[in-house]
This record gives C-alpha cells, structure tokens and sequence, in this order.
C-alpha cells in the first residue's frame, strides 16, 4: 500500500533524511515543524501512520499523544479497520525505559532513539503499515460477517416474538437453545444473541458437532496435552479456550454423543474442563449457545440425548417458526438477499416482478430461509435482464406441493403413511417418516434415479440427500426387476 506518512521534527536535516527515506520507499511525505501544525494535520488529514518527535515547539509529542488521547470516543470515528487514531511512532534523542513507557501508555506503537539508521527507520515503517494492512483486513472480514449473519429480516409476529426473547437473555450469561428446522437462521441468530451481549467484543466460536466425527469432537471442543495421542507433538487450545471471555456455539447439539454430552455438563456447571490427555483442570469463562433441528425431548424419551444437560441449556428456549409460517416476511427477505448479491461481482439491480413473488409466496419452503437464498442467488445470476420471473426461480413442485395439500387432499404419500400407521400412540411419527420416505423415493424416479437432480428438484443439497436415503435405508439406484417366477403346474419345456 502506498501510505501517507507525517513526519514530525523541528531539526530540518532529520526532517530531509526522514522524507527521503519516505519517499525512497514509495510513500508519501507529509512534514510538519512543530506540535501545532502536526496535530492539526493529525485531525484533519488522517495521515496513515506519523513519525513523531518528543522535543517539538507549542506542544511537545506527549502533549500531542495525550490530546489525541483524550479525543478517542468524543470527536474521532473509527475507520473501517476499527482505528481511531494513525499509529504514531516516537523519536527522540533522550531515551528513557520512563519516556517510551509514558509513549506507550498513549498509544504510541513504537518509540526510537537517536540517531537512528535509514535501514532500522524502513524496517520500523514496514512493520507498522503491515500491521494497518492487517487491521483493516480484520475490519472488512468484520463488517462482511456481520453483513452475512446480521440481517435480522421480517416482522412476522412468530418471528419478532422469539428475536425479543433472543434479545432479552442476550444481556446475561445464561445458556440459550435455538430450535428449528434446517435453514430458519439459528446461527443467524446466536450471532445477534452474541452481538447483544456485553461479551460482543470477544470471540464467537461455532462449532458443528454435526460435521465433526464423535471421536474428533472432543479435541475439537477442549484441545489436547503433548503426547496424548499419536501426532499430539504440542498442546494445543481447543474451541472453548479460544473463545475465552466470549461465545461458543454448539449448532447440531443433538448429533453429540453421550460421551461426550457428560463432560459438557461438567463445563456448564462449573466453567471447568479438561483437555484430552490432561490430568489439570482448566478454568474457563465462556458464554454457552445451542441449536437443533431434533426433538430433544423425544430423543431424552429414546436414551440419546441427557435430560440433565437439556435442562442446563434450555434456560432460555428460542423457537425460530419455519419460512411457510413466515409468508409474511418473504418480499423483505427477498430483497435483502437480492441487495446483497452483488458480491458475486455483478453490478446489476434486480427485482422480482409480481407473478414472481406470488411464487415464491404459494412455494412451501421446506428449505427455509436457505433454500429461499440459493434460489434468489441462481436466478440472479441466470436472470438475462434486471426483473426475475417465475420460470427464472426453477422451482419444483415436488417438495411443495404434497405438503400444501394439507388435511384438504390426499397424495400417494399420504395413502400409503396412513398404510404403515402402527397405532395410535406413535402413528404420527410412523406417517410423517413414511411420507418422508415416499417424497424421496418420488424424487428418485422422476429424475431417472439421478441424485443430483433429485437433490436439485427437493432443493436439498446433493450431500445431505445422500445423508437421508442412508439414514431411511433408500437404496440410491433403481432396484433390478425381479424376474417373474415359474408356476408349479408348469415344466420346463425342451
């Protein structure tokens, strides 16, 4: 980057050699004589990083850091790196341990001695303009994730009535469980729940215990000592020491082992843990969220979820309500999600034209708020002008359809769920898993038993797809035909 630097000093021959070595280097020079001219510069320039004498006519450096200081939160806004004010190294021919102490106690970065050599000046600038380079990294990564999980769209009821419980309990420390189905926004929303809390300036760590094996899930969540299995050469931190002062986020926290489910108790309970291999306890302070799309009470009932940990996270119970019950909310979720496609480095506007959003408002979205997102972003793209239309959604009725119907008609999934009811008592759960089956099974051969397509026309992701005929038993590829048997009255004719 080509920086703009100030050089402060009432000694003109260090000023020439200092502007020099600037420009030398390939940034600009900005020189002032004396702590007047230089503070002004400081405010009303903004240079990128200054060069600050101590001894200075008016005002002397410290006097400067100390103006600038008592200035940061009334009349200074941070950029968007998150800085206040230009990193200010000081130069002075009297160095003391006292002087750079009282600098850096300032906000001064850096703090050298005369005489100094052009080589130490160069590597001193290049430290501190890599160290801008990489605030402003942080402030721009910053900004782009809280652009993507920040969009706390609608004002369906259901919907704002569960973000101001979220709201609520973000003020405290007590654990919060999310519930909802697969793409409602629940790390959407323990973002905001962390956002909200006095710990949003600390670290907000996710982790999926869906994605993680069970016999990796435990390192991942408390690290591990040196030597406490092959390829262990170090220690090392796990997630919940590296959100230390902040939030963890344990999203699919019904996948979790039982195992594994006893020794998270023990770190709600007391903020202690013990890292894999480790005989010493480690203390902690961490914020605990948790999400599921599962029923955790009814996994409690089965055996595979502990109702003592259920109790420990569900202090505070968030329900996110589907997109289907969120109708209401589409046209604004729409053009919040088309707002920001321009990341995709196109530089076109697009809205949906009427019969458009009548479409997506009769869809029944068993995707959610993420299935609305991917089929806004591909018509984006595949749209050839600025207004989408219907035929440029691609959507299925598939998925749709069946669940529309409701109690009004009955499909081929229905007849046979209510075949397979065993009674009563579990006829509902016995239904909903023979319809589940059907509509995948359905998909399959519509699609010529081609996954990918199946996936597509569910809008499921071609993974997770595969994840559910595994879990269902559905066998992936069209079943060979079952050659007709012989009858018993009939011999082989020769």
């Amino acid at each position: 980057m080509r920086a703009r630097i100030l050089i402060v000093d009432d000694d003109p021959d260090i000023v020439l050699a200092l502007e020099n070595r600037v420009t030398w280097m390939g940034h600009e020079p900005v020189t002032a004589s004396d702590g007047k001219a230089a503070l002004r510069i400081i405010q009303t320039e903004q240079p990128d990083l200054v060069l600050l004498d101590i001894q200075l006519p008016v005002f002397s450096g410290l006097e400067i850091l100390q103006q600038i200081h008592d200035s940061i939160g009334k009349h200074a806004a941070p950029d968007a790196g998150g800085a206040l004010i230009p990193p200010i190294v000081m130069l002075t021919a009297f160095g003391t341990i006292e002087l750079a102490v009282k600098a850096m106690q300032l906000g001064a970065i850096d703090f050298i001695t005369k005489p100094f050599t052009g080589d130490h000046i160069t590597v001193v600038i290049n430290k501190a303009l890599d160290a801008i380079a990489l605030r402003r990294q942080v402030g721009v990564l910053k900004q782009e994730l809280d652009a993507r999980y920040g969009g706390m769209v609608g004002t369906n009821a259901k919907f704002t009535a569960q973000l101001a419980l979220a709201k609520q309990a973000a003020v405290s420390n007590v654990t919060v469980l999310i519930l909802g189905e697969t793409g409602t926004g629940k790390e959407v929303v323990a973002r905001a729940i962390h956002g909200w809390s006095p710990r949003r300036d600390k670290p907000f760590v996710a982790v999926n215990c869906a994605a993680i094996p069970k016999d990796l899930l435990e390192n991942e969540l408390f690290g591990h000592e040196k030597g406490a299995f092959t390829g262990a050469v170090k220690r090392e931190a796990g997630k919940i020491e590296i959100a230390e002062g902040g939030t963890v986020f344990l999203d699919e926290i019904g996948d979790m082992s039982l195992s594994l489910q006893s020794h998270l108790l023990r770190v709600l309970q007391d903020q202690t843990f013990y890292r894999v291999g480790g005989t010493q306890s480690v203390h902690t302070d961490v914020r605990f969220l948790a999400a599921t799309n599962k029923d955790l009470k009814q996994a409690i009932h089965q055996g595979s979820f502990r109702e003592d940990l259920f109790y420990r996270l569900a202090v505070i119970s968030v329900t996110l309500p589907p997109l289907r019950d969120r109708i209401d909310d589409i046209p604004a979720l729409a053009e919040y999600v088309l707002g920001r496609a321009g990341k995709f480095g196109l530089s076109k506007h697009c809205t949906l034209s009427e019969a458009a959003g009548r479409t997506l408002s009769q869809y029944r979205w068993p995707g959610n708020i993420r299935e609305l997102e991917n089929v806004l972003t591909r018509a984006y793209i595949l749209t050839p002008g600025q207004t989408i239309e219907p035929e440029h959604l691609c959507l299925s009725d598939a998925a749709g359809a069946g669940l529309a119907s409701g109690v009004g008609g009955s499909t081929p999934g229905q007849a046979e769920a209510m075949q397979h009811r065993p009674g009563d008592a579990t006829g509902y759960h016995a239904m909903m898993e023979a319809y589940s089956r059907w509509v995948l099974e359905d998909a399959l051969k519509k699609n010529d038993w081609n996954q990918t397509r199946a996936a597509e026309a569910l809008g499921l992701q071609r993974t997770y797809f595969t994840k559910l005929l595994r879990q269902k038993q559905i066998p992936g590829r069209q079943p060979k035909p079952v050659p007709p048997s012989s009858s018993p009255d009939q011999s082989p004719q020769h």
